[in-house]
This record gives C-alpha cells, sequence and structure tokens, in this order.
C-alpha cells in the first residue's frame, strides 16, 4: 500500500488523505481514512497547498519604486527587465531515499 501512496503522491502531491484515500480503494485496497492519514504520516508526507498569510509582505521587506514609471514605451528593446529568485528546495528524507520538492 504504501508504494501505492508513493506512486500516487510523485504523479499528484497535493492530493489530501481522502483523494488518496480514494485512489487506493480504485485500486483494490479498501482502507479508512484514519488508516491512510497514518500511512502517509509515517512516510512523511503531506499535500502541497497554499499556507496561511501567503500574499502577506514581511515586515522588513523594501519596496523598491517603479524607475519606468515616466518612461513611454513604444518600440521593441527599448526596455529589458530581469528576475533572479531564488527558492531553496525542500529536502525530505524516508526509508533512506532523499526526496526533493520545490
Amino acid at each position: 500500500m504504501m508504494n501505492l501512496l508513493d506512486a500516487q503522491y510523485t504523479k499528484a502531491p497535493f492530493y489530501g488523505v481522502e483523494k488518496m484515500q480514494k485512489h487506493l480503494g480504485e485500486k483494490g485496497d479498501k482502507v479508512g481514512k484514519d488508516h491512510t492519514r497514518k500511512l502517509l504520516r509515517e512516510m512523511g508526507l503531506t499535500a502541497v497547498f497554499p499556507k496561511p498569510h501567503l500574499s502577506k509582505p514581511h515586515p522588513g521587506y523594501t519596496i523598491y519604486p517603479n524607475l519606468l514609471k515616466e518612461v513611454s514605451i513604444d518600440r521593441p528593446n527599448q526596455v529589458w527587465s530581469t528576475d533572479i529568485t531564488y527558492n531553496e528546495p525542500k529536502k525530505i528524507v524516508y526509508n533512506g531515499l532523499r526526496r526533493c520538492f520545490l
């Protein structure tokens, strides 16, 4: 059963306990929500979903001014932009296997 849960979690990490239970039922393993929850916890798997206060800025975050506010952009390649963002991947280790999720 844990192999089925792991395979489904790899395909759909946003599935919660109830969808995982339904998936197991479709594969022929009739289990309850509590047992499914227990197995997922033992494996260290949790559903990926937006956390609370996701769009609230950090108090120390500096808001930079828009330097192009007064510029009239009227031709291609007049203005260029780039964004450098680094998100450290979350590493999860269970059963001796290292998983990395972004």
